[in-house]
């Protein structure tokens, strides 16, 4: 059975999958850096100007990929700018641009409700009828959840006219394509991979531009590096409630992953399987037996991202988006390493591929739809996204370095950027992984095996995945497939 079939069975469950739904490591509702600088901000990847001349052809140029909407269609958006956003007035031109270019169409931008997270507001507004038009935080891990369940419309007959489809980089097109059928436009999109502080390499004598090439030389350089008389270590771990979100990594330097996609859209866990089980072992080896960990595992992301930005932390994850906070902070990006992940005993070192679509709403009128679609292709068109990059560049923000389209160089609009660091972005971009089927509900069934190997020294991370996946098979997994087959 095809992802197709699951749409139609999923559509009818969605008010049931809303209670289901868990935070999400790199999802808009938390406080993650990495997924501020992808979804939350939208200056990060949607970049943007050159001249209003330019940005009124693209609106042109675009009006002739569909049908032109009936005239004053009002779509909602939830992308309106809170009156703290720096980029609020820069924001609200773009918007008028765009209805000065489609007087047929009224956009009306709210702010997202309030809720837990962002991903629970939309599918429980959704189940409501009362969501929007056009939404931009379709995530990556989720979307093909959200294809099931009927609440992302197939745009494949938009895309196969979208006279820009084949600016947009392959990989940025991966988690949105189910099926051959075209289910979001991305909106902004970034790629992790390993950090390191030059400086702490060459003060530990280790050569300054050479990071860890596998988990040897990593255990390694993190022995060298730490030093608990400077509250230093090697490198970060995340074992707090998104602690399945670096753990991920691990396993698939290990030749695995978390779980499988069958073809008939059945899911088979695989926690138990020898490169989980070899990743949560490295993972606790990391605390327990080489030490080069910070001594409180379950500390918050934004306490990993200090012990960075404060020189205690030698080593962590980074993403292409985030360099503007280690500026911010005031670190020097020549002193900034950047490479893909160390490789693992499965002879690889993936990063991960994150972000955000563009989706519309299958359950408003064709008139609204075709609307959605002029104003979400004049938001991802190159004039559009490299007038966001002139407003950064203009005022001093950083951007992410990785675009989803190809002709759109965010590096051109980064001040002082050195080609190596460019280089580097582009080089893990080559070798990318989306993160596990499932993750959504997933999540608090491998964090609880990860936090108990990192806080047990005595515990068995074979047991641990072995109950993890028993309560996770009988609690979502059974439900899920049995659902599909249907």
């Amino acid at each position: 059975m095809n992802n197709a079939k699951r749409l139609k069975k999923w559509t009818v469950l969605a008010c049931v999958m809303v209670l289901m739904l868990v935070v999400s490591a790199c999802g808009g509702g938390n406080n993650n850096n990495t997924a501020n600088n992808t979804t939350t901000n939208e200056s990060t990847d949607t970049a943007t100007t050159e001249t209003t001349d330019n940005t009124n052809n693209a609106a042109t140029n675009e009006a002739a990929t569909t049908d032109t909407p009936a005239a004053n269609v009002e779509i909602t958006v939830w992308d309106q700018p809170t009156p703290e956003d720096t980029q609020k007035e820069l924001k609200e031109e773009i918007y008028a641009e765009f209805e000065t270019q489609n007087p047929g169409i009224k956009v009306k931008h709210e702010l997202m409700p309030q809720g837990t997270n962002d991903r629970e507001v939309f599918v429980t507004a959704m189940a409501g009828g009362n969501g929007p038009d056009a939404y931009h935080a379709a995530h990556f891990p989720i979307i093909a959840d959200w294809v099931g369940q009927g609440l992302a419309l197939d745009l494949t007959p938009y895309w196969d006219q979208y006279a820009d489809k084949d600016q947009f980089i392959a990989s940025s097109m991966q988690a949105g394509t189910i099926d051959g059928k075209v289910y979001g436009v991305p909106h902004d999109m970034y790629v992790t991979g390993l950090f390191w502080n030059k400086k702490m390499f060459e003060a530990a004598g280790l050569d300054r531009d050479t990071p860890p090439a596998n988990w040897d030389q990593l255990v390694e350089f993190g022995k060298k590096l730490t030093n608990v008389d400077k509250k230093q270590y090697g490198i970060t771990l995340l074992g707090m409630e998104w602690a399945d979100w670096w753990f991920e990594y691990y396993v698939w330097q290990a030749g695995g992953d978390l779980t499988h996609l069958q073809p008939d859209g059945t899911v088979q866990l695989a926690f138990t399987e020898d490169p989980s089980v070899k990743a949560l072992q490295f993972y606790k080896d990391l605390k327990w037996t080489h030490k080069i960990v910070q001594n409180n595992v379950l500390q918050s992301y934004q306490d990993n991202m200090n012990d960075i930005f404060q020189g205690r932390a030698a080593m962590s994850n980074a993403a292409s988006g985030g360099f503007g906070d280690y500026v911010a902070q005031g670190m020097d990006l020549n002193d900034v390493g950047f490479a893909p992940y160390p490789v693992g005993p499965g002879g690889k070192g993936p990063g991960q591929i994150g972000g955000a679509y563009w989706i519309i709403n299958p359950k408003t009128s064709k008139e609204k739809q075709d609307a959605a679609w002029k104003y979400i292709t004049y938001m991802n068109s190159k004039e559009v996204m490299e007038k966001v990059l002139t407003f950064q560049q203009d005022n001093g923000m950083f951007p992410n370095l990785l675009s989803v389209r190809s002709d759109v160089d965010p590096s051109q609009f980064a001040k002082d950027i050195s080609p190596e660091l460019v280089a580097a972005v582009n080089k893990a971009a080559s070798d990318t992984h989306l993160e596990y089927f499932l993750k959504e509900r997933l999540t608090p069934y491998v964090v609880k095996a990860v936090q108990k190997a990192l806080t047990d020294e005595k515990s068995d991370p074979k047991q641990l995945l072995q109950e993890a996946q028993d309560a996770a098979q009988k609690e979502v997994i059974d439900a899920y497939n049995a659902s599909v087959k249907k």
